[in-house]
């Protein structure tokens, strides 16, 4: 598990792994029962305080991506894959509305709004 902390971000840190491990298990990339490297570990890896691993990871638990074994650590959950990506298609369904209604506000056509996705695709590996 790769996890990439900015302290340039305003994001604070627990909010930057919470969202990155929830990134990763809805990609598929952390399967479910996979054993998550436990807090200390984590804390150590990254050169952050115990504090702010434990709350990333009790707000996955909370948020049911996460469970934890006593005495064993911390696993990935099954979760009902489907219902987050649509979750995450209507968020992005929201997005693309808002940037169609900015681009006729400011007469961009949708040749030109087509070509503006197309060059951030490009430039953006992880698609």
């Amino acid at each position: 598990m790769e996890l990439i902390i900015r302290n340039t971000n305003n994001q604070p840190i627990y909010e930057q792994i919470y969202s990155q491990i929830k990134a990763q298990i809805i990609a598929g990339k952390l399967s479910p029962g996979e054993a998550l490297p436990s807090i200390r570990a984590l804390a150590k890896d990254l050169r952050v305080s115990v504090i702010t691993t434990k709350r990333a990871y009790d707000e996955l638990e909370a948020d049911g991506f996460l469970y934890t074994v006593a005495g064993k650590g911390c696993f990935v959950a099954e979760k009902n894959l489907d219902l987050i990506r649509e979750q995450k298609l209507k968020e992005l369904e929201d997005h693309l509305g808002a940037a169609v209604e900015l681009a006729a506000q400011c007469g961009v056509s949708p040749g030109e709004l087509t070509e503006m996705l197309h060059i951030l695709l490009k430039e953006d590996s992880s698609l």
